[in-house]
């Protein structure tokens, strides 16, 4: 199989990381993989076996989980649950591992990398429910291509996701909700909400996370869209 070409923007380390950060990083990185998702590992790009992965338990996928407050708090909720989170930011990355150590969680899976080479190698109909929360908001028009919410990540997400499934999408700009208003339902999902406190107020299950709080500090309002796939 052919590798696409694909331009990935954005950080991949920020500042130095602590030598606790860096331990974490060689002693429990690998034990968490769910599996060959990168080129090298599988060139052929063979689906990951999750039923094996997480002995049959329904999967869960967040995209960029950023520090990993909200996977991990998931994880500990729903232990009957299986979670990937896929992060290119490898300081994240590093955070979240801190935080699964500290909570003890087993039922996580970490990609540290882009999500479409995650899309590649996920079975179709595979994931249960996935969240897209605070992603980058690329706040320049010339940039709005680079979004989560453009075809190229919507159309494989939509491929992974059960019918059923839920995509919850949560965001502070004003400008991304109307982006993913006019794309997700393009993309075989329809919207949930009846009245405006379904968007206006955080799902029950929420934690908020630390780009939440840096939001409200600054007096950004955040929104909370549910999506359910046809």
């Amino acid at each position: 199989m052919k590798r696409p070409r694909r331009n990935f923007y954005g950080r991949l380390k920020g500042k130095s990381l602590k030598a606790s950060q860096k331990g974490y990083l060689d002693e429990d990185l690998d034990a968490l993989s769910p599996g060959p998702v990168s080129w090298e590992a599988n060139p052929q790009r063979r689906p990951l076996d999750l039923a094996a992965l997480f002995d049959g338990k329904p999967v869960w996928l967040e995209v960029g989980f950023g520090g990993g407050e909200h996977l991990v708090h998931q994880a500990a909720r729903n232990p009957r649950v299986g979670l990937i989170g896929a992060e290119p930011y490898i300081n994240g990355v590093a955070m979240l591992l801190g935080k699964i150590r500290r909570a003890g969680v087993t039922n996580l899976a970490v990609h540290p990398g882009d999500v479409r080479d995650l899309f590649d190698v996920l079975p179709d109909g595979s994931i249960d429910r996935a969240f897209l929360l605070y992603p980058d908001p690329w706040p320049k028009t010339r940039h709005h291509r680079r979004r989560f919410v453009t075809p190229e990540h919507l159309e494989p997400l939509a491929r992974v996701l059960k019918p059923g499934a839920i995509f919850r999408v949560a965001t502070d700009i004003e400008d991304y909700v109307r982006q993913t208003l006019e794309q997700v339902p393009r993309h075989g999902f329809e919207w949930l909400a009846e009245r405006p406190a379904d968007w206006r107020e955080p799902w029950d299950d929420w934690l908020s996370t630390r780009y939440e709080q840096k939001a409200l500090r600054e007096g950004r309002r955040p929104h909370y869209l549910t999506f359910r796939k046809l």
